[in-house]
């Protein structure tokens, strides 16, 4: 048996002690508390992080296989909404080939009687510069001289509409008949003119008339016009 001297007892107690508690803090504690962190050794690596500190000078890269995200043009910026409407609207429209009202001349024919019936044929001619088309009924009505219309519009004759090509000077036709009022026996006026207003158009002409009394009312009254035709007459 060795024999320890009573003066290094309690130093050696002391030692133990030390070396106990350094254990325990190393295995923490029964609660489930963090313990301390790690403590800093020189010449370890850093913590690696998410992203980097400074960010780099450069454009930003993406992500491995990862597609760039397309970020939509501003209104108004070049190549934007903007621009788009601008090209749509200076694109050119295919131009009318319809012939308009101040590019014609309205007249009346010579009356080609038969049958108890007037027939009169409303001539429509190209006096502009430029080929273009009639397609349809043309509206018509008498007027007395001071333009006050005689009588119900014309009823239309059934028929097939066929678009007629007019090429400067030439002309197109519609029949207007109606029933001799002498042997009708309809109240008749003397109109005018006859005024004339082309297919989809909205501006009359007028044309003199020289065909004497029209019915405007009472019995076989009625007046009819028929699709255009080419020429100026039948």
């Amino acid at each position: 048996m060795v024999y320890t001297p009573r003066s290094a007892r309690p130093g050696a107690l002391l030692v133990g002690t030390v070396a106990v508690l350094g254990l325990l803090t190393a295995c923490g504690n029964d609660s489930g508390a963090p313990s301390a962190g790690p403590a800093t050794v020189p010449g370890t690596a850093a913590p690696a992080r998410d992203t980097p500190t400074t960010p780099p000078s450069g454009p930003a890269s993406s992500p491995a296989g990862s597609s760039p995200v397309s970020v939509p043009e501003a209104a108004g910026s070049p190549g934007g909404a903007t621009a788009s409407a601008t090209r749509a609207s200076t694109t050119p429209a295919a131009a009318s080939t319809r012939c308009h009202t101040s590019e014609l001349r309205a007249s009346v024919g010579r009356n080609d009687p038969g049958a108890g019936q007037e027939n009169f044929p409303v001539v429509l001619t190209n006096t502009s510069a430029r080929t273009c088309t009639v397609r349809g009924y043309p509206g018509a009505a008498f007027v007395n001289g001071s333009g006050t219309q005689l009588g119900p519009d014309p009823k239309r004759e059934p028929g097939t509409p066929v678009t007629v090509t007019l090429r400067p000077g030439k002309s197109a036709w519609a029949g207007l008949t109606f029933s001799n009022p002498e042997i009708s026996g309809a109240k008749t006026a003397r109109p005018a003119a006859l005024v004339v207003t082309p297919p989809d158009e909205r501006d009359p002409l007028k044309a003199a008339w020289s065909g004497g009394p029209v019915p405007v009312s009472g019995n076989s009254s009625a007046v009819r016009l028929t699709v255009l035709s080419p020429g100026t007459g039948p």
